[in-house]
């Protein structure tokens, strides 16, 4: 159990990607942390990219990022709601502020580019999306998982079982 005692957020919003945010939900808790689902308050549940209904725990406006030791941006086209609730940007933002793990996969970096944390930092994204952290001053790579600091980031679904490892080490240490 890694992460006994490890406090997690994954952010949900409308069309997240399901693996995106299943596999790290279940994984985490496998790993004994607590995982939080936060929405942005737009609504009572949020459906995935394909189907799947999740109820948030709580929302952004009501939580802080010193709470969490990590928190898991989910991609899909969820990011591009997300980034619309300064809530939702501000939780990112102070996150990685305040040094906490922040975990970003496929078009999650969107969230990174609105909360302005990827300034010189060492990342990746779903390819779509390069020119968009490259604009917010991002260093971007292609590559499975990248880690900078507690800044990490992934491109696809596929890479998932690479991203998680990466995740859980980092929420560990």
């Amino acid at each position: 159990m890694e992460c006994a005692g490890k406090k997690v957020a994954i952010l949900v919003e409308e069309l997240f990607n399901v693996h995106e945010f299943w596999y790290p939900y279940y994984r985490l808790q496998e790993a004994g942390a607590r995982v939080v689902v936060v929405g942005s308050g737009s609504a009572s549940s949020y459906t995935g990219k394909p189907g799947t209904v999740v109820r948030p725990d709580t929302v952004a406006g009501q939580v802080h990022a010193a709470e969490f030791d990590g928190i898991i941006i989910p991609g899909g086209y969820a990011p591009d709601m997300m980034r619309r609730y300064p809530e939702m940007v501000g939780l990112v933002a102070d996150g990685v502020n305040q040094g906490k793990v922040v975990a970003a996969i496929c078009h999650a970096g969107w969230m990174l580019a609105s909360a302005k944390v990827v300034q010189g930092r060492r990342l990746t994204s779903f390819f779509a999306i390069k020119d968009d952290l490259i604009h917010a001053g991002a260093r971007w790579v292609d590559q499975e998982v990248v880690v900078d600091g507690k800044l990490i980031t992934s491109r696809t679904p596929d890479d998932l079982p690479v991203f998680m490892p990466a995740v859980l080490r980092a929420l560990s240490s």
